[in-house]
Protein backbone atom coordinates (compact mmCIF):
# COMPACT_ATOMS: atom_id res chain seq x y z
CA UNK A 1 0.00 0.00 0.00
CA UNK A 2 1.10 3.55 -0.68
CA UNK A 3 0.92 5.99 2.25
CA UNK A 4 1.52 9.74 2.55
CA UNK A 5 2.63 11.17 5.89
CA UNK A 6 1.87 14.88 6.29
CA UNK A 7 3.71 15.99 9.41
CA UNK A 8 5.75 19.16 9.95
CA UNK A 9 7.88 17.61 12.71
CA UNK A 10 10.71 15.91 10.77
CA UNK A 11 11.66 13.60 13.64
CA UNK A 12 8.11 12.32 14.04
CA UNK A 13 7.63 11.92 10.29
CA UNK A 14 10.93 10.06 9.97
CA UNK A 15 10.07 7.71 12.84
CA UNK A 16 6.67 6.83 11.35
CA UNK A 17 8.07 6.53 7.82
CA UNK A 18 10.84 4.15 8.87
CA UNK A 19 8.42 1.91 10.76
CA UNK A 20 5.91 1.73 7.91
CA UNK A 21 8.60 0.98 5.31
CA UNK A 22 9.84 -1.87 7.50
CA UNK A 23 6.32 -3.32 7.31
CA UNK A 24 6.25 -3.28 3.53
CA UNK A 25 4.48 0.01 2.80
CA UNK A 26 5.54 2.56 0.20
CA UNK A 27 5.78 5.92 1.99
CA UNK A 28 6.12 9.57 0.98
CA UNK A 29 6.19 12.61 3.25
CA UNK A 30 5.06 16.25 3.18
CA UNK A 31 5.78 18.98 5.72
CA UNK A 32 2.79 21.25 5.15
CA UNK A 33 -0.85 20.97 4.21
CA UNK A 34 -0.52 22.60 0.81
CA UNK A 35 2.06 20.08 -0.37
CA UNK A 36 0.09 17.25 1.22
CA UNK A 37 -3.06 18.16 -0.69
CA UNK A 38 -1.18 18.43 -3.98
CA UNK A 39 0.46 15.03 -3.49
CA UNK A 40 -2.80 13.44 -2.36
CA UNK A 41 -4.57 14.64 -5.49
CA UNK A 42 -1.85 13.44 -7.86
CA UNK A 43 -0.09 10.52 -6.18
CA UNK A 44 -2.69 7.72 -5.98
CA UNK A 45 -2.26 7.04 -2.26
CA UNK A 46 -4.18 4.42 -0.32
CA UNK A 47 -3.92 6.28 3.00
CA UNK A 48 -2.99 9.72 4.30
CA UNK A 49 -1.63 10.23 7.81
CA UNK A 50 -2.41 13.90 8.44
CA UNK A 51 -1.19 15.97 11.36
CA UNK A 52 -4.03 18.33 12.27
CA UNK A 53 -1.78 21.28 13.12
CA UNK A 54 0.32 21.89 9.98
CA UNK A 55 1.58 25.06 8.27
CA UNK A 56 -0.56 26.26 5.40
CA UNK A 57 -3.67 24.10 5.29
CA UNK A 58 -4.37 22.18 8.49
CA UNK A 59 -5.40 18.52 8.54
CA UNK A 60 -9.11 19.38 8.70
CA UNK A 61 -8.84 21.59 5.62
CA UNK A 62 -6.88 18.98 3.65
CA UNK A 63 -9.43 16.31 4.52
CA UNK A 64 -12.36 18.53 3.56
CA UNK A 65 -10.70 19.43 0.24
CA UNK A 66 -10.12 15.77 -0.56
CA UNK A 67 -13.67 14.80 0.27
CA UNK A 68 -14.89 17.52 -2.12
CA UNK A 69 -13.21 15.58 -4.94
CA UNK A 70 -13.62 12.02 -6.17
CA UNK A 71 -10.37 10.88 -4.53
CA UNK A 72 -11.08 7.63 -2.60
CA UNK A 73 -7.98 7.92 -0.37
CA UNK A 74 -8.46 7.06 3.31
CA UNK A 75 -7.45 9.57 6.02
CA UNK A 76 -6.10 9.04 9.53
CA UNK A 77 -5.76 12.29 11.50
CA UNK A 78 -2.91 12.60 14.02
CA UNK A 79 -3.16 15.28 16.67
CA UNK A 80 -2.44 16.30 20.24
CA UNK A 81 -5.88 17.97 20.36
CA UNK A 82 -7.92 15.40 22.24
CA UNK A 83 -11.21 17.17 22.95
CA UNK A 84 -14.42 15.47 21.92
CA UNK A 85 -15.25 18.49 19.71
CA UNK A 86 -11.99 18.08 17.77
CA UNK A 87 -12.52 14.35 17.27
CA UNK A 88 -16.08 14.91 16.10
CA UNK A 89 -14.95 17.68 13.76
CA UNK A 90 -12.31 15.42 12.22
CA UNK A 91 -14.73 12.57 11.62
CA UNK A 92 -17.45 14.85 10.29
CA UNK A 93 -14.93 16.41 7.92
CA UNK A 94 -14.44 12.96 6.40
CA UNK A 95 -11.54 11.34 8.26
CA UNK A 96 -11.65 7.56 8.61
CA UNK A 97 -10.03 7.56 12.04
CA UNK A 98 -8.43 9.85 14.63
CA UNK A 99 -5.33 9.05 16.72
CA UNK A 100 -4.22 11.14 19.69
CA UNK A 101 -0.55 12.01 20.22
CA UNK A 102 1.58 10.69 21.77
CA UNK A 103 0.92 7.17 20.51
CA UNK A 104 2.84 3.91 20.29
CA UNK A 105 3.86 2.87 16.80
CA UNK A 106 2.14 -0.48 17.37
CA UNK A 107 -1.18 1.32 17.84
CA UNK A 108 -0.62 3.44 14.72
CA UNK A 109 0.22 0.32 12.72
CA UNK A 110 -2.93 -1.43 13.95
CA UNK A 111 -5.05 1.58 12.90
CA UNK A 112 -3.35 1.68 9.50
CA UNK A 113 -4.01 -2.02 8.88
CA UNK A 114 -7.61 -1.70 10.02
CA UNK A 115 -8.31 1.26 7.73
CA UNK A 116 -6.64 -0.35 4.72
CA UNK A 117 -8.67 -3.53 5.19
CA UNK A 118 -11.80 -1.41 4.88
CA UNK A 119 -10.73 0.59 1.84
CA UNK A 120 -11.56 -0.24 -1.73
CA UNK A 121 -9.21 -2.59 -3.49
CA UNK A 122 -7.07 -1.59 -6.42
CA UNK A 123 -6.62 -3.84 -9.47
CA UNK A 124 -4.73 -6.94 -8.32
CA UNK A 125 -5.53 -6.15 -4.69
CA UNK A 126 -7.98 -8.28 -2.74
CA UNK A 127 -8.90 -5.40 -0.43
CA UNK A 128 -6.97 -6.77 2.55
CA UNK A 129 -3.60 -5.82 1.03
CA UNK A 130 -3.15 -9.19 -0.70
CA UNK A 131 -1.66 -8.71 -4.17
CA UNK A 132 -1.69 -11.16 -7.04
CA UNK A 133 0.31 -10.61 -10.22
CA UNK A 134 0.23 -13.62 -12.57
CA UNK A 135 1.21 -16.55 -10.31
CA UNK A 136 2.87 -14.31 -7.70
CA UNK A 137 1.00 -13.78 -4.42
CA UNK A 138 2.07 -11.19 -1.83
CA UNK A 139 0.53 -10.70 1.62
CA UNK A 140 2.07 -7.49 3.04
CA UNK A 141 0.24 -7.71 6.36
CA UNK A 142 1.65 -11.19 6.97
CA UNK A 143 5.01 -10.49 5.31
CA UNK A 144 4.60 -13.53 3.08
CA UNK A 145 5.05 -14.14 -0.63
CA UNK A 146 4.78 -17.19 -2.85
CA UNK A 147 4.92 -17.98 -6.54
CA UNK A 148 3.01 -20.81 -8.21
CA UNK A 149 2.08 -21.92 -4.70
CA UNK A 150 5.72 -22.14 -3.56
CA UNK A 151 6.74 -19.93 -0.59
CA UNK A 152 9.55 -17.48 -1.36
CA UNK A 153 12.33 -17.29 1.23
CA UNK A 154 12.87 -13.52 1.30
CA UNK A 155 14.75 -11.31 3.70
CA UNK A 156 12.84 -8.36 5.19
CA UNK A 157 14.52 -5.98 2.75
CA UNK A 158 13.82 -8.23 -0.23
CA UNK A 159 10.18 -8.41 0.79
CA UNK A 160 9.99 -4.62 1.01
CA UNK A 161 11.58 -4.33 -2.44
CA UNK A 162 9.19 -6.89 -3.93
CA UNK A 163 6.20 -5.15 -2.33
CA UNK A 164 7.30 -1.80 -3.77
CA UNK A 165 7.57 -3.24 -7.29
CA UNK A 166 4.25 -5.08 -6.94
CA UNK A 167 2.35 -2.04 -5.67
CA UNK A 168 3.49 -0.20 -8.77
CA UNK A 169 2.90 -3.14 -11.09
CA UNK A 170 3.33 -2.08 -14.71
CA UNK A 171 5.08 1.17 -13.71
CA UNK A 172 8.80 1.84 -13.96
CA UNK A 173 10.29 2.13 -10.47
CA UNK A 174 13.50 4.14 -10.62
CA UNK A 175 16.66 3.31 -8.72
CA UNK A 176 16.17 6.53 -6.76
CA UNK A 177 12.66 5.41 -5.77
CA UNK A 178 14.09 2.10 -4.56
CA UNK A 179 16.92 3.80 -2.67
CA UNK A 180 14.48 6.10 -0.88
CA UNK A 181 11.74 3.56 -0.16
CA UNK A 182 13.80 0.47 0.67
CA UNK A 183 17.05 1.88 2.08
CA UNK A 184 15.84 5.34 3.18
CA UNK A 185 18.74 6.91 1.24
CA UNK A 186 18.15 10.28 -0.38
CA UNK A 187 21.59 11.40 -1.52
CA UNK A 188 24.76 9.80 -2.88
CA UNK A 189 23.24 6.35 -3.00
CA UNK A 190 25.15 3.49 -4.64
CA UNK A 191 23.17 2.44 -7.72
CA UNK A 192 25.19 -0.79 -7.86
CA UNK A 193 23.71 -1.69 -4.47
CA UNK A 194 20.23 -1.45 -6.00
CA UNK A 195 21.18 -3.57 -9.01
CA UNK A 196 22.72 -6.26 -6.80
CA UNK A 197 19.63 -6.33 -4.58
CA UNK A 198 17.31 -6.68 -7.58
CA UNK A 199 19.51 -9.45 -9.01
CA UNK A 200 19.26 -11.37 -5.72
CA UNK A 201 15.50 -10.88 -5.67
CA UNK A 202 15.25 -12.16 -9.24
CA UNK A 203 17.10 -15.34 -8.33
CA UNK A 204 14.32 -16.12 -5.86
CA UNK A 205 11.27 -14.72 -7.68
CA UNK A 206 12.09 -15.43 -11.34
CA UNK A 207 14.91 -17.94 -11.86
CA UNK A 208 13.10 -21.06 -10.58
CA UNK A 209 10.07 -20.36 -12.79
CA UNK A 210 9.39 -20.46 -16.56
CA UNK A 211 8.67 -16.74 -17.00
CA UNK A 212 10.22 -13.59 -15.55
CA UNK A 213 8.17 -10.95 -13.75
CA UNK A 214 10.92 -8.45 -12.87
CA UNK A 215 12.24 -6.61 -15.92
CA UNK A 216 14.99 -4.01 -16.39
CA UNK A 217 14.16 -0.73 -18.11
CA UNK A 218 17.57 0.42 -19.27
CA UNK A 219 18.56 3.83 -18.02
CA UNK A 220 15.46 4.09 -15.81
CA UNK A 221 14.92 1.28 -13.33
CA UNK A 222 12.75 -1.79 -13.00
CA UNK A 223 9.18 -2.87 -13.64
CA UNK A 224 7.27 -5.87 -12.32
CA UNK A 225 4.70 -7.23 -14.74
CA UNK A 226 3.65 -10.39 -16.56
CA UNK A 227 4.72 -10.37 -20.22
Amino acid sequence: MKILIAEDDEKTAGYIRKGLIEHGYVVDTAQNGTDALHLALTGQYDLLLLDVMMPGLDGFAVTAALRATSQPVAVLLLTARDTVEDRVRGLETGADDYLIKPFAFSELLARVKSILRRTSARPGDSGDGHLRIADLDIEPLRQRACRAGRPLDLTAREFTLLSLLARRCGEVVTRMDIAEQVWDMHFDFDSNLIDVAVARLRRKVDDPFPSALIHTVRGSGYVLEAR
